[in-house]
């Protein structure tokens, strides 16, 4: 994985007014933190932040911060957090999180379905019980995603994680061997349905049943 440039500014100014002032000029409030520096607050500019992601192709890329400060320094990181407006995806702040390329570090990396399940095909259910599965890995060898081949899936089958093969730079982290990817019948779907309706069915029942007991004893 390649490590991208992002020019940052030392922010002098905190405060709602101020992030609402920097982001009608096309800047975003940041912070910088990590293990070993207390918190810096910085200013990049959205644009170069955009351009990176998808010039990596990836959420977890590396970054080389260009922080000016009166002087220049370097400093590695990764996006710890990114917040966003809900109704226009527009940027409101990033977390910054300081890593070293020597170092391995802990982050969760989304499971890529690939392939047509042949239990799928003969009327089952694709059931994906873990989106995302921890790895350690240094900080270029992040994948993008942990790609899990499903074409010799069956009915009644299921793929664990210690079945998933990563590569020899990257480490599942996992204590059991929990499921990640099953098909199940129809049959177990619609009776798993069926039993929830007929749950809810019972809760309606007893609800009318005591207000109506309520009703008697107030007349």
């Amino acid at each position: 994985m390649d490590v991208f440039d992002l020019k940052a500014t030392r922010r002098e100014k905190t405060g709602k007014g101020q992030a609402r002032q920097l982001r009608r000029q096309g800047l975003v409030p940041a912070v910088l933190y990590g293990p070993k520096i207390d918190a810096v607050p910085l200013t990049i500019s959205v644009k170069e932040l955009q351009n990176i992601y998808k010039a990596s192709g990836s959420e977890h890329m590396v970054l080389s911060l260009i922080i000016n400060n009166g002087g220049t320094q370097r400093k590695t990181a990764m996006i710890k957090e990114l917040q966003t407006a809900p109704a226009t995806s527009d940027y409101l702040h990033v977390d910054f999180y300081e890593v070293a390329l020597d170092q391995a570090i802990q982050v969760s990396v989304p499971v890529e379905v690939v392939g047509t399940s042949k239990g799928v095909e003969r009327g089952g259910y694709l059931q994906v019980v873990r989106h995302d599965l921890e790895v350690s890995c240094l900080p270029t060898d992040v994948p993008s995603s942990i790609t899990v081949d499903i074409s010799d899936l069956d009915i009644g089958d299921s793929i664990h994680v210690d079945e998933i093969t990563v590569g020899d730079e990257v480490t599942l982290l996992y204590e059991t061997n929990f499921t990640v990817i099953t098909v199940v019948a129809p049959m177990a779907e619609e009776e798993e349905a069926e039993e929830e309706e007929l749950e809810e069915g019972e809760e309606a029942e007893v609800s009318e049943g005591e207000e109506e007991t309520g009703e008697s004893a107030e007349s």
